[in-house]
């Protein structure tokens, strides 16, 4: 599939359809009034056949409950009848709030969790044929209709508008005690919010609604104790059910996930992943045992069976289960001819959109590149996750597995608010555009590798008092110096982005927990030592955080408080030639032996997209005890990847072999 196909496949999948928000609500409102209706037939049974039955199931119940010493409806009833405020106030509550916590909670799930509404809109509908089957074979006359027991009639006695009883709903049915709906949807409204995690002062208040509920429904005599106590199993038989039936529920993209969604174009695809370099002098690894390895773990995988859904211009897009894996797709496998054929084929990769009509993931077997060697190209979509959670990925399908995450410390707010205010104001003042490196602005890409013991770096770093990301940021500064000359349009400054991860520890390894500090490389005339020392003076703002954090701030807020499509907006313009020239990243890698289907790994790669309007991105992951870069470049800046990052290994070379 070329680029523009997939881009028009991309497009096709992500246009609104027979499942867009209009259909949907239409859809939703059909159900409803399906709903109404069922209860609609249950109300015209005939009324004089099910009196004499309700009464004698009412009385059975009160009788039980007599005996069982739990009557306190008379106390209550007899108490808020002679309460002429509060009586009024309770046949209102009686009335109004349990359906309008229900629909509030539904139409709330149905726009900020679709992930969950599919789910808890079934277990709504189940409650409800639950109770409205109920209602037809086991009638109850509620106690308010029994004048003989005690009990007074609180709606007749105030005459509340629209509430059960008054003329307004005068035919609804009178015999619909067993179980109370009214408990039962709002004890479904707390579950719900209790699953979907919200946040704890909505959930207290809707435990004080309940108590609540639970008073007026027995102060107004509408329904006994067990009328109440009735609900709770249908309430949590419905749930169980639902989610049996209602299948994998989808998930919402969160606005970090959407932001590299946002900013793909036809010539800048947004996908990530690496070149896995293995041993297979011993044992040849293919294409089948590859998709034999992937199988085995797709259950950690949640992504390697999901596509992403757009619901609309308005609404983010959501992950959806796909069903089965087309391996004739996902895993191929390829004959090139030594090392700078698994380039061409990887820079091939680069330069096409994966489609979004299926998982958007793909694993090529590539054989030929060395000697003994097997290389298993990685690509993921950046929308799917960062690069240590594709890392992550990656390593899951390796042996031995990965130990679990511990979780980190909590989070110190105040530290991190200041952090975030301070930021800002830095965050403010380096609004100057960069200068722009040559580039070709389309799709063709090329990629470039290199490998060197991660001691070498380092001990180049503890010589000149710098850290290991200064040395590769001089390095690539260096490099650009020698290969792209003044008349070739080279400026003296050249502004990259330096990602930095603001994964939690413990977290999953879906999702993008990444931000970036801007620092300015100089890439004029100079010697390297003094190149490097300047470097390591401007590279400080990676280390102080704030820039860090308040640029996290502004990208997850982005995310959560601006429209899809303001959104959008927003990440095409932040993350554009506009405000950077390039990306170098360092990554934390394996730091212990790893096999994959049973080879023995030896490097890996990165493969890092370009962001729009850009001509290279670099990065360097450490592997036991190597540090491997992977280049992916826009020939317009260099037409030979390979002779980039030659550069970048001779500056590394002269700053390790300078005298002293």
């Amino acid at each position: 599939m070329g680029a523009h196909e997939a881009v028009t496949a991309r497009e096709a999948v992500l246009t609104p359809d027979a499942h867009g928000p209009a259909p949907r609500v239409r859809r939703e409102l059909l159900v409803g009034l399906l709903l109404f209706s069922a209860y609609a037939l249950v109300t015209r049974l005939p009324e004089q056949g099910r009196t004499a039955t309700a009464r004698a199931h009412g009385e059975a119940i009160f009788n039980l409950e007599r005996a069982l010493h739990l009557d306190v409806e008379p106390r209550l009833n007899g108490w808020l009848a002679h309460q002429s405020v509060l009586r009024v106030l309770a046949n209102y509550e009686y009335a109004i709030t349990y359906i309008a916590s229900a629909l509030i909670l539904l139409i709330w799930l149905f726009i900020r969790h679709p992930e969950r509404y599919r789910t808890a809109r079934n277990a709504f509908i189940l409650l409800n044929i639950g109770g409205l089957a109920t209602f037809a074979l086991y009638p109850v006359m509620p106690p308010r209709l029994m004048p003989d027991l005690g009990f007074v009639d609180t709606v007749l006695l105030g005459g509340t508008w629209g509430s059960w009883g008054s003329p307004m709903v005068e035919h609804a049915d009178k015999f619909a005690a067993v179980p109370s709906l009214h408990m039962g949807w709002t004890l479904w409204v707390g579950v719900e919010l209790a699953r979907v995690n919200a946040r704890r002062w909505v959930q207290v208040l809707n435990a004080a609604h309940v108590l609540v509920t639970l008073y007026v429904i027995l102060a107004t005599a509408n329904h006994f104790i067990v009328d109440a106590a009735a609900a709770v199993p249908f309430v949590a038989v419905s749930v169980f059910i639902a989610d049996r039936i209602s299948g994998p529920a989808p998930v919402r993209a969160q606005g970090p996930d959407a932001f590299f969604l946002a900013v793909e174009t036809p010539d800048a695809p947004q996908h990530a992943g690496g070149v896995i370099m293995l041993d297979t002098s011993r044992r040849e690894v293919g294409r089948d045992d590859l998709v034999r390895v992937v199988g085995e773990r797709l259950a950690g995988l949640p992504r390697f069976r999901q596509r992403l859904v757009r619901r609309g211009r308005w609404r983010r897009p959501v992950w959806r289960h796909h069903g089965a894996v087309d391996w004739g797709w996902h895993v191929a496998e390829r004959h090139v001819d030594g090392m700078s054929g698994l380039r061409a084929v990887v820079a091939e990769l680069q330069s096409e959109a994966l489609p979004l009509d299926r998982p958007p993931w793909r694993m090529v077997v590539v054989k030929g590149a060395e000697p003994g060697r097997t290389a298993v190209v990685y690509l993921m979509h950046h929308v799917v996750a960062d690069g240590v959670g594709i890392v992550a990925q990656a390593v899951y399908l390796m042996d031995p597995p990965p130990e679990p995450a511990k979780a980190g410390p909590p989070r110190q707010r105040l530290r991190r608010a200041l952090a975030t205010v301070v930021g800002l104001g830095q965050l403010a003042v380096d609004t100057a555009s960069p200068d722009r490196l040559p580039a070709a602005g389309t799709s063709e890409r090329r990629f470039g590798t290199m490998h060197l013991p991660l001691a070498t770096v380092r001990d180049v770093g503890r010589r000149y008092g710098a850290r290991v990301t200064d040395v590769v940021l001089c390095a690539v500064a260096g490099a650009l110096n020698r290969v792209v000359s003044e008349e070739d349009g080279r400026p003296g400054t050249c502004r990259v982005a330096v990602p930095l991860m603001m994964r939690p520890p413990g977290s999953a390894m879906v999702g993008n927990h990444t931000t970036a500090v801007m620092v300015d490389l100089p890439i004029g005339k100079m010697a390297e030592t003094d190149r490097l020392a300047l470097i390591s003076k401007r590279s400080r703002v990676l280390r102080s955080g704030t820039r860090a954090q308040a640029a996290w701030t502004v990208m997850w807020q982005a995310g959560r408080i601006l429209p899809a499509p303001l959104h959008a907006r927003f990440a095409r313009k932040a993350y554009s030639g506009r405000f950077l020239q390039g990306t170098v990243s360092s990554l934390p890698g394996p730091d212990r032996p790893l096999r994959m289907a049973g080879a023995p790994l030896t490097a890996v790669y990165p493969v890092v997209p370009l962001a729009p309007g850009t001509p290279f991105a670099i990065a360097g992951l450490g592997v036991d005890r190597e540090l491997c870069f992977g280049l992916s470049l826009d020939p317009g800046l260099v037409d030979d990847a390979d002779v980039l990052m030659d550069a970048v290994l001779d500056v590394i070379e002269e700053l390790r072999d300078e005298p002293e």
